[in-house]
């Protein structure tokens, strides 16, 4: 358009990279549109309590490491990973603290699909608050308008397993896939889109029966403890949890529309410290100073493996960081770890029987933008942590 005298003045703008690509997006756009999600997306703030709970800190943890023959720093790691955020905790002490690619301590970044793993713990309050009467509550007695859908006959426990049995393709290259068609409904905010698209998925496998990785069926979880509870998702998570377990900021759930549902498997906001907090929730048996949050033994039932996923294909997280079983929302692996996996990078890991967690936030580039030097950055982690828990045990026989 040709400028005018009534055009209006050329005042400053700030560029956004295309929601609709959230999960296509290259490393440098990733790097900074995930910690931007609330400028791209219908959000609802997670809110902190009036007195931010303080983290102990250890000694720091500066010990190299071994991954593919060589001998690598932490440093190392954070450049080989695109590491924004990583943070480490040894019996309940920060260990280990660093930011990259210019984040800062107060600065939410993407949670990925790790926000899966948090929204699952919200069930065990529920449940202890009598709200959801147990895990096999059916979808449809919360949710009456998913009678009659792919969704009749799926209970708490198959959303929480993935074991819904509808079809469901999540493929982040293919742009008519259905994580990237509820992707784009998300950038449209079009109010009930994301329900909608739930509601017309076809049955593949009998409830229970089938574990398929679908973003949708922990949606629908979010929609259930809404329904159950009375209560807007985030502001349940504030009570429960971000209050008592004294959060040092706001975090923010992303929304289906303008003040709509919230979006309870993916692309959540939340600082680094704070989810080192989370990490250390469950690593204490979903205590804060001894208080129960979450109900009694819901930590120990989250970790119970519901499937096995060892031999599986590499898809959705299955077979990388030592991965062979799936619990309530949690990957699992077979030293004591788990594991709450997000797209790109972004990991969770907890040692209850070691008492070790560690927190990576990052950019990993999608395979479009792949090349032949590329590390496997998920060994390298892995790598670390092995390292990590060796040293943990030397000091600790």
């Amino acid at each position: 358009m040709i400028p005018t005298s009534e055009s209006p003045l050329a005042l400053p703008t700030h560029h956004l990279p295309n929601a609709e690509d959230f999960l296509m997006w290259p490393p440098c756009l990733q790097s900074y549109g995930f910690r931007n999600v609330d400028k791209l997306f219908a959000t609802r703030d997670i809110a902190r309590g009036p007195t931010p709970r303080a983290l102990t800190r250890g000694p720091a943890y500066e010990a190299p490491f071994v991954s593919g023959g060589k001998t690598l720093s932490i440093a190392d790691l954070m450049n080989r990973n695109n590491v924004v955020g990583l943070i480490a905790t040894v019996d309940d002490a920060v260990v280990l603290e660093r930011y990259g690619l210019g984040l800062q301590p107060h600065e939410r970044w993407s949670t990925m699909s790790t926000v899966k793993s948090l929204t699952a713990l919200l069930v065990g309050a529920a449940i202890a608050d009598g709200a959801i009467h147990s895990l096999d509550d059916a979808v449809t007695d919360h949710l009456p308008a998913m009678r009659g859908t792919g969704y009749e006959g799926v209970t708490v426990r198959h959303l929480l397993t993935m074991s819904s049995g509808v079809r469901w393709i999540e493929d982040y290259t293919d742009r008519d896939s259905d994580v990237n068609r509820y992707s784009r409904s998300l950038a449209a905010k079009a109010p009930g889109g994301v329900l909608q698209l739930m509601a017309s998925l076809q049955r593949a496998h009998p409830p229970g029966s089938f574990w398929n990785y679908n973003t949708g069926d922990t949606y629908l979880l979010g929609a259930v403890i809404c329904a159950a509870t009375g209560q807007r998702l985030a502001d349940y998570m504030s009570e429960k949890i971000w209050k008592p377990a004294g959060m040092e900021f706001d975090a923010f759930y992303t929304l289906e529309s303008d003040g709509g549902q919230e979006i309870s498997g993916s692309r959540a906001g939340m600082t680094l410290r704070d989810m080192a907090r989370l990490a250390l929730l469950v690593v204490n048996d979903g205590r804060v100073q001894g208080t129960p949050l979450l109900g009694a033994q819901w930590v120990d039932a989250v970790s119970a493996r519901a499937f096995e996923l060892a031999g599986r294909e590499n898809t959705a997280g299955v077979e990388i960081l030592g991965v062979s079983g799936y619990g309530l929302s949690w990957w699992l692996d077979d030293d004591g770890g788990m594991w709450a996996l997000g797209h790109s990078g972004q990991r969770i890991y907890v040692n209850r029987r070691e008492r070790i967690t560690v927190v990576q936030l990052a950019v990993y580039p999608e395979p479009a933008y792949y090349s032949p030097a590329e590390p496997d950055r998920d060994v390298l982690l892995l790598d670390f942590i092995r390292t990590l828990r060796l040293c943990h045990d030397r000091v600790n026989p």
